[in-house]
């Protein structure tokens, strides 16, 4: 028609030939604007095409199985009366590796200091309510230490240990296989094609978000402006609103060789340069314990000190034991109540001393070192006195149920405001911070916030402890599933496990719930959502669970609780 309109791909990042998967119009279709009319899938992304103006489809140029570049023809569409029809423009967001460079000033109606995971679910939630946004990372890549040297190439290398422990496992029902040889070249490869996978994505929605992302290091200079000092030099970015997301670090102790490269971090251990014949962990805590599974399953011989009297410190001791149980058949020692007095390096290794209840009586020696005692928040990185934020003595900075710091317009979310230091914390919380700038109702008032340790087997718990009830004098009701009556824990080998769940024993509401045995993480999912939605033992009970599976091992402890179990004999009558 003479008045058709052509409709091309936009800029959708660092994209070519991509591939269409689905075609959601046809000729002759009225489509409003920012309607979606193509799926496109590349190995980096899945995303779907807007219309860029409202009208009738009147030829379609692709189908299902095409390759389409940016500004290829998708259709052709003949506009309604008055739609507005104009050229797609350039989106603004770039790569960090391709920065702003201009040494000019930079405004944004908000500025987001930190480009992890809650950092940028701060920025693109803002873009998407209207807000002018730039996003300050100090890194070449997008996603923090999360995506890049922490919670995904851990898990990335946690997947690969799991598999080389089944196939040792699988003698029990007669295949053998031979011992694995370990490319580590290839490993860490495999660990980096995951996570550009990921950042490379994050840059594409920052792309199509219109995402302004400046790369470097951000400091305050005053309420409204913050100074970055980047590869190509300083420029400082004006704002209404800041959304500090600074994040932590690892905490260095000091008087040990931190210089020496065979004493590491979690972010050294996860570059994976070689594997170590004897190493130790200091520190048996989650990040220590879920490297030690990688290393021991790599080949190395495992020592952890821990100066607490458990593992997991703050996790309920009967779901530790499980664990612990496991572990110590693998690893050569665990120290509890133990601690690290000296660390001497030698030709040889790190000379490590000891001190405390299982200290041993000579000094031993390691060939590498991996100190996890904790993380350390960056709140006193931030230029925060020119911005008049108040940074406590341990860095964190304080923030209402608004996460609002005490200055008006800054806001501060992640790890820089409190423990725990999760990311599925800091996103719910930077999805609170964009909300209240854009002027709508919100508030971080989660009832619990679920932790997990992803060894082998996994531990994962959320709401109330046992321990803390204990402690607190709260009462509670206790329904115990033991893993060695699940049919699909037998059958897949991983009777050790166990799922508890804690009741209020007056309105039988869930309080908290654990739970250790393969997946654990997955599984404690469905207990955050009954805390949240004040489920008690009858509604989890009454609720079908497919089996066999792990899963239905909450629905038997619910019944467990309620005294309503079959599968086992029931610890009390149904009243």
């Amino acid at each position: 028609m003479s008045n058709s309109v052509e409709v091309t791909l936009p800029p959708i990042g660092d994209f070519e030939q991509v591939d269409v998967i689905e075609v959601l119009v046809s000729s002759g279709d009225h489509i409003e604007a920012e309607a979606s009319i193509i799926t496109l899938e590349s190995d980096k992304a899945t995303m779907e095409i807007p219309s860029p103006f409202a009208g009738t489809v009147t030829e379609l140029m692709v189908k299902v199985g095409d390759k389409i570049s940016q500004r290829g023809l998708i259709m052709t569409m003949e506009p309604d009366e008055g739609a507005s029809v104009q050229e797609p423009p350039e989106p603004s967001a770039v790569p960090v590796s391709e920065a702003v460079k201009s040494p000019t000033d930079v405004s944004a109606e908000v500025v987001v200091l930190g480009g992890g995971p809650g950092g940028y679910t701060a920025a693109f939630r803002a873009a998407d309510l209207g807000k002018r946004v730039v996003l300050i990372e100090r890194y070449q890549q997008l996603g923090g230490v999360c995506l890049n040297v922490g919670c995904i190439p851990s898990k990335a290398l946690l997947h690969t240990a799991e598999i080389i422990n089944e196939t040792a496992e699988m003698e029990r029902m007669g295949v053998k296989f031979a011992r694995p040889e370990i490319d580590l070249e290839q490993m860490r490869a495999g660990k980096e094609r995951v996570v550009k996978r990921l950042t490379q994505g994050l840059v594409g929605l920052a792309k199509q978000r219109n995402v302004q992302v400046i790369q470097g290091t951000g400091k305050f200079e005053s309420p409204n402006r913050i100074g970055v000092v980047g590869p190509e030099g300083k420029i400082s970015v004006a704002f209404d609103h800041a959304i500090v997301a600074c994040g932590s670090s690892p905490v260095k102790i000091p008087g040990f060789p931190n210089e020496d490269p065979r004493l590491m971090d979690s972010t050294d251990a996860l570059a994976l340069e070689e594997i170590p014949k004897k190493m130790l962990v200091v520190g048996g805590g989650i990040i220590g314990l879920e490297m030690a599974t990688v290393y021991h399953a790599l080949g190395s011989e495992i020592d952890i000190v821990e100066l607490q009297d458990q593992i997991i410190p703050g996790c309920d001791k009967d779901l530790v034991r499980v664990l612990q149980k496991q572990i110590a058949k693998r690893y050569n020692r665990i120290l509890l109540s133990t601690s690290v007095s000296d660390i001497m390096a030698g030709k040889d290794g790190l000379k490590v001393s000891f001190e405390g209840k299982n200290a041993p009586d000579e000094a031993l020696v390691y060939d590498k070192v991996l100190v996890s005692v904790g993380r350390s928040p960056n709140g006193r990185f931030i230029g925060a006195e020119p911005a008049g934020i108040h940074v406590d003595k341990r860095g964190f900075i304080p923030v209402d149920e608004h996460m609002r710091t005490n200055v008006p317009n800054i806001y501060a979310i992640g790890d820089v405001v409190g423990n725990p230091m999760l990311a599925h914390k800091a996103t719910h919380e930077a999805k609170v911070a964009a909300e209240i700038i854009a002027g709508q109702p919100a508030l971080f008032d989660p009832l619990t916030i679920p932790s997990v340790a992803y060894t082998d087997p996994e531990v994962a718990w959320m709401g109330l402890t046992e321990s803390e009830a204990k402690a607190q004098g709260v009462a509670y009701e206790k329904g115990a599933f033991p893993w060695a009556a699940s049919g699909r824990a037998l059958a897949i080998g991983k009777e050790e496990g166990l799922t508890k769940l804690l009741f209020d024993p007056e309105t039988k509401r869930i309080l908290g719930a654990g739970i250790v045995g393969a997946n654990a993480g997955e599984l404690i999912g469905e207990a955050v959502l009954a805390l949240e939605m004040g489920a008690d033992a009858e509604d989890i009970g009454l609720t079908i669970h497919p089996h066999p599976t792990l899963n239905e091992t909450i629905c038997f402890a619910a019944e467990m609780a309620e005294g309503s179990i079959t599968d086992l004999i029931p610890p009390r009558k149904r009243k």
